[in-house]
C-alpha cells in the first residue's frame, strides 16, 4: 500500500482535530490514532509492518482522511 507521507505527516502534526472529529465516539483514543500514523511515518510508510490492530486502525480511521486530503 503506498501512503502519501507527507499528508500523512501534516494529518498527525497540524491536524490532530480531524483525528479528535473522527474517533469521537467510538472509543478509541486520538493518541492511538496518532501513534499508528507516527510510526507509519518512522518506518516511511511501511504498511507491513503493523500489527493487525494497527491496520484496522489506520484503515478505520486515517485511511479515509488521507484519502478525503489532509489539506483541505
Amino acid at each position: 500500500m503506498d501512503i502519501d507521507l507527507k499528508r500523512l505527516g501534516t494529518l498527525i502534526t497540524q491536524q490532530t482535530y480531524k483525528i479528535e472529529k473522527a474517533v469521537s465516539g467510538t472509543g478509541y483514543l486520538p493518541r492511538t490514532v496518532i501513534g499508528v500514523g507516527t510510526f507509519l511515518l518512522d518506518n516511511e510508510g511501511d504498511y507491513d509492518l503493523l500489527t493487525a490492530k494497527q491496520q484496522v486502525t489506520f484503515e478505520r480511521f486515517l485511511l479515509p482522511l488521507l484519502e478525503a486530503g489532509a489539506d483541505d
